[in-house]
C-alpha cells in the first residue's frame, strides 16, 4: 500500500524567506512551486523524499489557521501509494477515519486524499497517488 514517504508538508508565514534558508542556509534546491487553490506551495527535493513548504493566500485559508493555532512547522506527512481508491477502503474498512472519502487533485497532478488526525495520533497524513504517465 505504502510505497514510500512522498513529501513533508511545512506550514510558512513567508514562503520566500523559508525558501532562501533552504537553498541558501541547506544548499538544496527548488524543483517546483505551485499556487493550487489558496495555498502557494514550493517543492524542495531532498532525496527520494521532498520537502513542501505551505503558505496560505488568505488569512482564512487551512494553513493560515493551522499557523494561527499552532505555529509555523510540520502540517502533515504524505505516504505515496500506487492505487489510492484501494488505500482508502482498506484504511475506512481498519476503522480509520477519512477527512477525504474519495481522492481529489493535488499538486503535480497528483490524486490525494487526508486522514483524520484523530486516528492517526494527531499526525495529518496525506495520501498521494502520482498522475500517472502514459
Amino acid at each position: 500500500m505504502i510505497l514510500k514517504i512522498a513529501h513533508i508538508g511545512v506550514a510558512v508565514r513567508n514562503i520566500e524567506e523559508t525558501e532562501r534558508f533552504y537553498t541558501e542556509a541547506l544548499s538544496l534546491g527548488i524543483s517546483d512551486r505551485e499556487a493550487p487553490r489558496e495555498i502557494k506551495a514550493s517543492f524542495i527535493p531532498v532525496g527520494d523524499t521532498a520537502v513542501e513548504l505551505l503558505q496560505s493566500m488568505t488569512p482564512e485559508g487551512v494553513i493560515a489557521k493551522f499557523i494561527e493555532k499552532r505555529g509555523e512547522g510540520i502540517h502533515h506527512i504524505a505516504f505515496q501509494v500506487d492505487d489510492i481508491e484501494k488505500a482508502l477502503d482498506d484504511l475506512k474498512a481498519k476503522g480509520v477515519s477519512l477527512i477525504d472519502e474519495r481522492p481529489r487533485k493535488g499538486a503535480h497532478n497528483s490524486r490525494v486524499a487526508f486522514l483524520n488526525p484523530k486516528s492517526t495520533y494527531g499526525v495529518l497524513i496525506e495520501l498521494v497517488e502520482p498522475e500517472k504517465k502514459s
